[in-house]
């Protein structure tokens, strides 16, 4: 008799929902959020289809726990009462982007990095454009905050939300 091995594949749950900056979509895998991003819809199908391939998963619309905490911590955000996010994160790229962004979550509520500064410490001088288009790649807006990271010159610049939207989180956590 034939052994036939079924594969099961990995659930993304996604959900939309509103914040101080517009709707916003986030997927999560058991493992934690893998996309929490701007909606802007053909930005985020290029981005589930990415989830999609590279971990094997359907993707399906659905509330879970994870959501409402990611809900709750957000508004905490907002109303400047965290400035720190406790929840599981699945990081999904290659494992230059995956280091930019681990990189990116030691920079402080507050704080700004230049690109160079930010490849000096993945130890990789001369990848500050490399490390620019990393965080333009990160998939999870905020919670890994490539919000952060601005020009040498001390310009904002490259944010997949808009200028616009990294100048109100930067001005949000400067109180300003």
């Amino acid at each position: 008799m034939r052994e036939y091995k079924t594969q099961t594949k990995e659930i993304i749950n996604t959900i939309t929902f509103s914040t101080p900056l517009g709707e916003m979509f986030a997927a999560a895998s058991k493992k934690g959020i893998v996309m929490l991003t701007f909606f802007t819809p053909f930005h985020i199908e290029a981005k589930i289809e990415v989830l999609k391939n590279t971990l094997d998963a359907d993707v399906i619309p659905a509330n879970g726990e994870i959501f409402e905490i990611l809900k709750i911590q957000l508004e905490e955000y907002f109303n400047k009462k965290r400035t720190t996010f406790e929840i599981p994160l699945q990081l999904v790229g290659s494992p230059f982007q995956i280091q930019c962004w681990k990189e990116l979550l030691n920079i402080p509520y507050g704080k700004t990095i230049s690109y160079k500064e930010q490849a000096l410490k993945i130890e990789n001088e001369k990848a500050h454009r490399a490390v620019a288009n990393a965080n333009s790649q990160n998939m999870i807006a905020i919670l890994v905050p490539c919000h952060r990271v601005i020009s040498s010159d001390g310009k904002l610049s490259g944010y997949n939300g808009g200028i616009e939207k990294k100048e109100f989180l930067l001005k949000l956590e400067n109180n300003d």
